[in-house]
């Protein structure tokens, strides 16, 4: 064991003092200087100001200096699509009204002359660690209902936030999210702090272990839609013990929005990948009425074998544990739960990992 474990630390004194360390018996075990937090440079955003004008220009400023960084921004829409590879940076709301938007879609040809796909159409992606977003809206602005009616874009999944494979420890704190289809895609371990995640069709989807803290899930209105869509789409490792948790979060609705109308989610079996057995999990959270009683569906995939299959709710890992609110189903087929003490086990250092965050 290390001699800072918190185990056996004995005092640790200011920065400008030795540092003393004592075993469980008392014993002196290490003496020297003391170790400080690495300290943080800040960098400050402003549309109309004389310095750093974008937030693109200040990523590419943060990667040039060491330790964390904090990435200060001013109120104002930023129109940017943004990749940050900085480790430990903090993208932060210096006041509410911070808007980060982009609008391209799937189908959209990228300036490689190939269409964008889905990974790809992203205002925001994270691909670095130690990331922390805080009190930002981040948006795609696709015009998703004028292409339910004219289909143009060939490919409507448009995310508004992805947290890329290469990414992890990951905190987001009081962000709005918004989007239509594809809003939010997690691939990387990540927390979701009290916020504002709005969508329609798999809006929030992929394979990482994430925690979803006292969020508002919303569903979007579409005009004439009988169904308003699915909300978790998970496409979880089956050797991966724990996929997308919702905890004590609100799946509510905008104005339009049919009773009976949304899926909790279906079981996505990314690539046809057989190893992916999808897990996603609402624990203490308030359902409104838009939600079906039959709560999860089927997912269609292309396995190994070129065969279209279906993916079933009851073969994937879809549970609830103590819903409340008019869309709180009795338990069925489809509508599984959790055993009290197999919902034990979710607590935020499980799903986490050992990570706290």
């Amino acid at each position: 064991m290390s001699v800072f474990s918190t185990s056996n630390l004995g005092l640790i004194q200011s920065r400008r003092q030795s540092v003393t360390l004592l075993g469980a018996t008392g014993a002196l075990i290490a003496t020297g200087p003391a170790i400080a937090a690495p300290s943080k440079t800040t960098l400050r955003v402003a549309k109309n100001d004389t310095g750093i004008t974008t937030i693109a220009e200040a990523l590419a400023k943060a990667a040039t200096l060491p330790g964390p960084v904090v990435i200060a921004i001013a109120p104002g829409v930023y129109r940017e699509k943004l990749t940050v590879t900085v480790p430990d940076v903090t993208l932060a709301a210096a006041a509410p009204g911070v808007t980060i938007v982009y609008g391209v879609a799937a189908g959209h040809i990228a300036p490689d002359g190939k269409p964008w796909g889905t990974g790809r159409t992203a205002t925001l992606t994270v691909e670095a660690t130690g990331v922390t977003l805080r009190g930002l809206t981040i948006a795609n602005d696709f015009d998703f209902i004028a292409d339910t009616v004219s289909h143009a874009s060939n490919g409507a999944q448009a995310v508004a936030l992805s947290l890329a494979r290469t990414a992890d420890r990951i905190r987001v704190d009081r962000c709005t999210i918004e989007g239509y289809q594809d809003t939010l895609y997690v691939n990387a371990r990540s927390h979701f702090r009290r916020c504002r995640i709005v969508g329609g069709v798999d809006f929030i989807f992929g394979g990482a272990a994430a925690l979803f803290d006292h969020c508002t899930i919303v569903t979007r209105h579409v005009p004439g839609a009988l169904e308003s869509g699915y909300i978790a789409a998970p496409s979880t490792l089956a050797d991966q013990r724990f996929g997308l948790v919702f905890d004590r979060c609100h799946l509510t609705r905008e104005a339009g929005v049919p009773d009976g109308s949304t899926w909790l989610g279906r079981p996505w079996r990314a690539g046809g990948n057989m190893a992916i057995l999808g897990s996603a999990v609402f624990l203490r959270c308030r359902m409104d009425a838009h939600i079906k009683a039959a709560g999860w569906t089927a997912m269609g995939f292309t396995d190994p074998a070129r065969i279209r299959r279906m993916l079933e709710p009851q073969q994937a890992r879809l549970f609830e544990w103590r819903s409340t609110g008019p869309g709180a189903a009795p338990a069925g087929p489809t509508r599984r739960r959790l055993t009290d003490g197999e919902a034990a086990a979710f607590t935020p250092t499980a799903i986490l990992q050992g990570w706290a965050s």
